[in-house]
């Protein structure tokens, strides 16, 4: 099977190059993470900023910040004593706070722990803060690490590098499904016990609370072909759309997505400051540029007017693609589509506060096309990415 070119909307090459600027990353990183070429960003950039040159951040060259101003000799004795103390306190406050994170108890822990963060903060201040004696240090320091100590070590130090490499969004099932793609035989039941013991977890999702669209409108409204089936043998036979909000310090901003539901992959998404009918129309377009489905797919939506507007039926008419709607005030009819917005919340939007909706924008296309597309295993393809889906069925 030959190849398939991929195409990308200018949405999707702007939202890359205002990546590449306000992350401070370099171009292979950007490129690699969104899986293109380096030189493709870089001819974006070009195009960009020819079309419209971006100016410089205020104070980005030739500025320097204020000099403090000194203090008076006879304060000088009275704020070292000061800056002393708060930075005792500081140091004990972070130490209890690290320490709280991993430690349970166990005096064999406390021991690893201070023999690990030595270089970060006193040893004597750690014994005195966790409470342990100099001679049950050393006693400890003395004796030899026994085989399953060492390897319970080195394998805490893999799940710790991989839970901060995906942000902490990985709990025990997503790690030991990476350790093992990096060819580590170890039991999931192991890494459970481990990460329990030192307090190691994903992030906490808020309670759930089914959504429901307004439908109180004349449009046409096609009929569920689903009906909570959610299974396809093949990337591109059946596709969900939705929308969601997100707050901005400017207002709200809204995401419309288009996920294929035999990889779980986002083919297609747009972002406005308006939730009218193009937002939609615009997810739609993208996701038929970049995958080129054939006659015959499955469009489902919720009853929503912007899916049931006269622009967005004629485009699934036009790809000879067959609309399906949910039942109303059904949210579970559309339970992919939800599950997605919600990993989208817990994983990224309830970790920022955005000033702006450029910001947001900013980090919803990395999360999007860097991250979840590209990155993040997924428990219902058995704990393989969006994009390994779609090249195993290709």
């Amino acid at each position: 099977m030959a190849k398939t070119r991929r195409e990308f909307t200018p949405e999707f090459k702007r939202e890359a190059v205002a990546l590449l600027e306000s992350s401070g990353r370099s171009q292979m990183q950007i490129a690699a993470e969104l899986g293109i070429q380096p030189s493709m960003l870089r001819q974006w950039r070009t195009a960009l900023n020819e079309v419209s040159p971006r100016p410089r951040p205020a104070g980005s060259a030739g500025t320097s910040p204020a000099s403090p101003i000194s203090s008076p000799a006879d304060q000088a004795a009275e704020i070292a004593r000061l800056r002393r103390e708060l930075d005792r306190t500081r140091m004990e406050r972070d130490v209890l706070k690290k320490a709280n994170r991993h430690l349970r108890g166990d005096a064999q822990m406390t021991f690893a722990f201070i023999e690990q963060h030595a270089r970060t903060w006193p040893v004597r201040l750690m014994w005195r803060v966790l409470g342990v004696s100099p001679s049950g240090y050393y006693g400890w320091r003395s004796r030899p690490e026994s085989a399953r100590s060492e390897s319970n070590r080195q394998l805490l130090e893999d799940v710790r590098r991989v839970y901060a490499g995906h942000h902490r969004r990985y709990g025990a099932p997503r790690v030991h499904a990476a350790l093992r793609a990096e060819g580590r035989t170890v039991s999931r039941g192991r890494v459970e016990r481990l990460m329990r013991r030192h307090g190691i977890r994903a992030l906490a999702g808020r309670r759930f609370r089914p959504c429901t669209t307004d439908s109180h409108h004349d449009l046409p409204v096609a009929p569920n072909l689903l009906k909570q089936d959610f299974s396809a043998a093949k990337p591109n036979t059946i596709w969900l759309a939705d929308i969601t909000y997100l707050p901005t310090g400017e207002g709200w901003l809204y995401l419309a997505a288009v996920l294929d539901l035999a990889t779980r992959k986002i083919v297609g998404w747009a972002m406005r400051d308006h939730m009218r009918a193009e937002l939609t129309l615009a997810a739609l377009m993208m996701a038929t540029q970049r995958q080129r489905p054939a006659a015959g797919l499955i469009c489902h939506s919720d009853r929503g007017s912007q899916y049931a507007a006269e622009a967005y039926r004629k485009q699934l008419a036009g790809m000879e693609a067959r609309p399906s709607m949910s039942r109303t005030g059904c949210c579970y009819d559309n339970a992919p589509m939800e599950s997605f917005f919600h990993t989208l919340k817990v994983e990224l939007v309830h970790q920022r506060r955005w000033a702006t909706r450029d910001e947001a924008r900013r980090d919803l296309f990395a999360y999007i096309e860097g991250y979840y597309n590209r990155q993040r295993f997924h428990s219902a393809l058995g704990y393989v990415t969006p994009e390994q889906a779609e090249r195993n069925a290709g």
